[in-house]
């Protein structure tokens, strides 16, 4: 979805040189964070350089350097170009003179903190964006983590986390709890609206009836976002004899995806779900649902439901990472890999007359709006690089939400 996003009054970063390194540019929390961060302050674009150590989607990429934005893409494919791109992280940065290198995600806070570091900027900033640690992944990722760990007391001045959770997690494993700060994800409300006529056209080219009740899901095809759990919730949902449909976008959310098929199959749903795969109207198929459910494995801060949260839907999640943070109360939580609970909560809100429904997705979008704007996120972001720029250790970053 290409990002259009409200821009902030003035300059946050009072002509802060700020260098960004991140692993990708494609769709994903961290790379959908950095984008809105940067759009938001058009004064500063002139400022900001963006490193992507591998790839980077054309879209959000014409979009940064049309704003000013400087973006270098640098193709790393294997272990074997380390050296290739450690050399060219370090020259890029010297010859950009950055007061602050901010790094985004495991693999880019290790080669791009090392890279920043020995070319002299001590002003180092990581982000973790994850809340989950699996020992499945990776032995490169593993270890990319644990040496992090180890460097994290002497590489970064500060570590910005997306969610409590993931602070929680990487202090469990090593990383220096006292450089980590809390700024939670935030979210263009400009951008996330869709009309009637969108909501109406959607549902007719889906076949949804107006006497039907659409549950939908976002995200891409992956174990993490519990697609899974969301059909077999699905199969005892549809036992109930309501007048229920199932839509799922997202990446390989589509018929061309045989496991997603053959799941959907194996409960004979074949006539109750519609899958739209990877869509650039994010917000018109959020309008064009009734209940929006994340059955997510893992979360760290999720996007999604606080997308579906800004567009007034009742929303049912499962209490991984920092949703009850976002959810404030808002929302119906549940345990993760749990179908029957998944399914006992969405029976719960499907119940509600439709009044209440309403009632409930209001409650979300006001919680969201109040609490997760772009402009919080970045006025946040700007207090930390102005305390590390200046010295001052007195400022302090409200994590309050």
């Amino acid at each position: 979805m290409q990002e259009d996003v409200k821009t902030a009054d003035k300059d946050e970063y009072n002509g802060i040189r700020v260098c960004h390194i991140i692993a990708t540019l494609t769709m994903g929390g961290a790379e959908q964070m950095l984008v809105r961060l940067l759009l938001a302050n058009p004064e500063s674009a002139d400022k900001r350089m963006v490193l992507v150590l591998r790839d980077a989607d054309d879209v959000w990429s014409k979009q940064l350097q049309t704003t000013g934005v400087t973006v270098q893409v640098l193709g790393m494919h294997s272990i074997w170009d380390i050296a290739r791109i450690f050399y060219q992280l370090r020259k890029l940065i010297d010859s950009f003179h950055p007061d602050i290198v901010q790094t985004w995600m495991h693999h880019a806070d290790f080669l791009g903190g090392l890279a920043a570091y020995f070319s002299g900027c001590k002003n180092i900033v990581w982000g973790i964006h994850g809340a989950f640690i699996s020992l499945k992944s990776s032995k490169n990722t593993l270890f990319i983590m644990m040496m992090c760990a180890l460097m994290s007391r002497w590489i970064p001045r500060k570590i910005i986390c997306v969610a409590e959770a993931g602070k929680q997690v990487h202090a469990a494993v090593g990383y220096d709890a006292s450089r980590m700060v809390v700024i939670p994800n935030g979210f263009d409300f400009s951008n996330l609206t869709a009309t009637d006529e969108q909501r109406i056209t959607l549902r007719r080219n889906c076949n949804f009836s107006d006497d039907e009740l659409v549950i939908g899901c976002l995200g891409r095809f992956h174990p993490d976002k519990g697609q899974q759990n969301f059909v077999k919730a699905a199969a005892i949902v549809a036992e109930s004899n309501v007048k229920v449909r199932f839509l799922m976008v997202g990446e390989g959310c589509d018929e061309n995806n045989p496991i997603l098929i053959n799941w959907i199959n194996a409960y004979k749903l074949q006539d109750s779900f519609v899958l739209l795969g990877k869509r650039e109207d994010v917000p018109a198929c959020l309008a064009t649902m009734d209940i929006f459910c994340m059955p997510s494995r893992t979360e760290a801060f999720p996007l999604c439901l606080g997308e579906a949260m800004a567009m007034s839907l009742p929303c049912v999640a499962t209490d991984v990472g920092d949703t009850a943070v976002l959810a404030g109360g808002t929302a119906i939580l549940v345990p993760a890999q749990d179908e029957y609970a998944l399914a006992r909560g969405l029976l719960e809100v499907i119940a509600l007359p439709k009044e209440q429904r309403n009632e409930m997705g209001e409650r979300s979008k006001e919680r969201v709006i109040a609490e997760f704007s772009i402009e919080k996120a970045c006025k946040r972001f700007a207090a930390i690089y102005q305390e590390i720029v200046s010295g001052d250790g007195g400022i302090v970053v409200s994590n309050d939400v």
